[in-house]
Order: structure tokens, then C-alpha cells, then sequence
């Protein structure tokens, strides 16, 4: 059975937009039919100091995959992109990809929460969600995404990322 999911992707270490690449890249591969890319937003760390600015998107992807699945494989994508976990606090990464949505699941295991726990917390999450899904009912809060994002108290700054170079993927 096809199922659709939202992932967010951020990264703020190295070539930025090479690791965006290879990260869509890999997920094409092993995870699904992209069908929808937000734009990208360059935005201020989240939770923790940084002098590196991340970029973040959002896809949606159609998959034949169960989340437990999907998380194993997005974890080897991550490690293979060099993304190293050191601690459970927020550090710099050359990738993080996070299951925001899996259709209309909502799952509560110590390993996955769906839809992930801090979506409505985080601008950098909800701007380009709403890029692709504003009228869309968060399956927890009964709210759309559009108005999660109005409501939200986060007051980071998230700007469109200008594209100057070209991509197969990040268009």
C-alpha cells in the first residue's frame, strides 16, 4: 500500500547544498517517489548556538515503506552523509531528516513519534510545510498547518534561500 510522508531536511555544516542534494538524492533511491519539494529557507539554529545558519526544506514522498522502515533507512541515509549523533543535544550536522507526517498515522513509540512532537514549535519546520500543505489538518491538533504556523511563538527568522546554482533536484 502507497502511503505518502513528509520529511524535513536540514543542514547546516559543509556544503549545505550538496548535502540538500545527496540527501534527496538517497531518499529517491531508497525510500520513495518524491511528488513536492518546499522551497528552501535559510534559517538560525534551533534550541541550541551555532555560527553556522542552516538550510531547511521540506519533501513529500510516496512510499511503500512502514515508518519503523522508513526511520531505519533514513538513519543509514543520515550516517552515510556523514552525520555523526554524539549526544542528545541539538548540535551541528551535515544532515538531519525528520518524519514530520506519515498520511494520517499517529504513532507513539519510544523510537518514532508521528506526527514528530515539535512541529508546531518550529518556523523552521512549519514555513515550508506550509509551502506544500497549509490547508492540511495536523491529525493531533485538528488545526491546519497555515494556522499552527500563525499561531507559533517561535520567532526566528526564516528567509527563502536565493538559488543561484543548478540542480536536478532543487529547483
Amino acid at each position: 500500500m502507497t502511503n505518502y510522508t513528509f520529511l524535513g531536511l536540514g543542514t547546516n555544516l559543509g556544503d549545505r547544498e550538496a548535502y540538500l542534494n545527496k540527501a534527496i538524492e538517497a531518499i529517491r533511491k531508497s525510500v520513495g517517489k518524491i511528488d513536492s519539494y518546499s522551497d528552501i529557507y535559510e534559517t538560525d539554529p534551533w534550541g541550541f548556538q551555532s555560527k553556522s545558519k542552516f538550510l531547511n526544506m521540506v519533501i513529500r514522498v510516496r512510499t511503500e515503506l512502514k515508518p519503523s522502515v522508513l526511520l531505519k533507512r533514513l538513519l543509514i541515509i543520515e550516517g552515510q552523509l556523514g552525520r555523526i549523533r554524539e549526544s542528545s543535544q541539538y548540535e551541528s550536522r551535515t544532515i538531519d531528516i525528520d518524519i514530520l507526517l506519515f498520511s494520517n498515522l499517529v504513532i507513539n513509540n519510544p523510537d518514532l513519534i508521528i506526527p514528530h512532537p515539535l512541529i508546531q514549535d518550529r518556523k523552521f519546520v512549519l514555513v515550508p510545510l506550509c509551502d506544500l500543505v497549509s490547508e492540511m489538518i495536523h491529525p493531533v491538533f485538528g488545526k491546519t498547518f497555515g494556522t499552527l504556523l500563525k499561531e507559533c511563538s517561535d520567532e526566528s527568522r526564516v528567509t527563502r534561500y536565493p538559488r543561484s546554482y543548478s540542480s536536478p533536484y532543487l529547483k
